[in-house]
């Protein structure tokens, strides 16, 4: 009842903060249809209607608020073959959720929730944020080790702010391109605790990261780099890992990297392409891995994972991309081609297909191939 009454309260105050002159508000409305075409049995058809409003207060020169609200209303196969769907919706970003059931029924699912709420304070050299937010770690643009509060995966492409974490984060700056950051999640239990600080600074052009912390009670270290060689972009991270006791099989410490490339020709042809290690990763059987690495926070099951895109203009309103995660030692792979229209100022319309390849067992076999159709008008 609290969170009902939160909400509702939120939703009908946003406006007014707009109106007062300190605050800005802004967001998008978006229609995504899919269409899942599995191995064996019927299609599957899905529809989601989200609205996102994005509001931001400014009391002071140097303290500022944010609210992000997330609906989303779901109807479909996906609804109705899903015990316990809408109780899947809910994240818990450290101590608790921040959401409510608008209404679940039948094949359709209504869900809204605070999905950012902090508190950003900004005197001289000094950042400390505190609330729901967005703790950002690493350097590459699909996989990213280092990332210990909210690990993305690029497949979820519909979800562009990422998931949030309760925390509270201080950042000092030494310089004009050197800092001192130390994030906290409580969490609502041991295991999802996390304490970590990373010093930034930058050397030869290239910005290097240093970080240690804790993730529940396992100690972590590692680093990142973010660079460019010939005017081509050059990543790179690094994180070893005590793994957790009740976990272990064959070793007491585990180590995953990624190193990233990628670069723009003059034609607007964009080549990007990405190698992810895990040494807890498994080099057969990866769906039957998913469990322990979710546990172990890996980004992948597979010991090893390759990445290869390329994107071109092929009007300037009219943009195509195609891109391939591959699991090199299963031989399963998933392929992901996508168009995307400006259609007009601030309203743009998607295709895109996820085709799932392997045989069975693999990390990406007896998926199948899903169509997603979305349209965005963004205010």
């Amino acid at each position: 009842m609290i969170r009902r009454s939160l909400l509702a309260f939120i939703l009908s105050a946003t406006p007014a903060l707009a109106q007062t002159g300190t605050a800005e508000a802004g967001g998008y409305i978006d229609y995504l249809f899919d269409n899942t075409f599995p191995p064996a049995g019927e299609n599957l058809y899905d529809h989601l209607l989200q609205a996102r409003l994005n509001t931001k207060w400014y009391p002071l020169e140097s303290l500022s608020g944010v609210l992000e609200i997330r609906t989303r209303l779901f109807y479909g196969t996906l609804v109705r073959e899903t015990p316990g769907f809408a109780d899947q919706l809910k994240h818990n970003a450290g101590l608790g959720n921040l959401g409510v059931t608008l209404w679940n029924r039948g094949e359709g699912v209504g869900y809204a929730e605070i999905d950012r709420c902090f508190l950003n304070w900004n005197p001289e050299h000094l950042q400390v944020t505190l609330g729901r937010q967005r703790v950002a770690w690493g350097t590459n643009l699909v996989w990213n080790p280092v990332d210990l509060f909210n690990p993305l995966s690029i497949l979820d492409f519909d979800y562009i702010e990422r998931p949030a974490a309760d925390a509270a984060r201080v950042q000092y700056y030494t310089g004009e391109v050197s800092k001192i950051e130390v994030a906290l999640k409580p969490g609502s239990n041991e295991t999802s605790r996390i304490v970590a600080a990373q010093w930034t600074t930058n050397s030869w052009n290239y910005d290097f990261h240093l970080l240690a912390g804790v993730r529940g009670d396992s100690w972590c270290a590692g680093g990142a780099w973010a660079g460019d060689i010939s005017g081509g972009g050059f990543r790179g991270e690094l994180l070893a890992s005590e793994i957790p006791a009740e976990l272990r099989t064959d070793a007491s410490t585990m180590f995953s990297g990624a190193i990233s490339g990628d670069y723009t020709f003059p034609t607007s042809l964009y080549v990007h392409a990405e190698i992810l290690y895990n040494s807890q990763g498994v080099r057969n059987n990866a769906a039957s891995a998913r469990p322990r690495a979710l546990a172990l926070g890996l980004l992948s099951p597979a010991r090893w994972s390759l990445y290869e895109e390329l994107s071109y203009d092929i009007s300037p309103l009219l943009r195509g991309s195609i891109f391939f995660i591959h699991n090199p030692d299963d031989l399963s792979l998933v392929a992901v081609p996508s168009l995307t229209w400006s259609v007009v100022t601030n309203l743009d319309a998607m295709l895109l297909v996820m085709s799932f390849h392997g045989a069975g067992g693999t990390e990406y076999g007896k998926l199948g191939t899903a169509l997603f159709a979305r349209c965005k008008w963004s205010f």
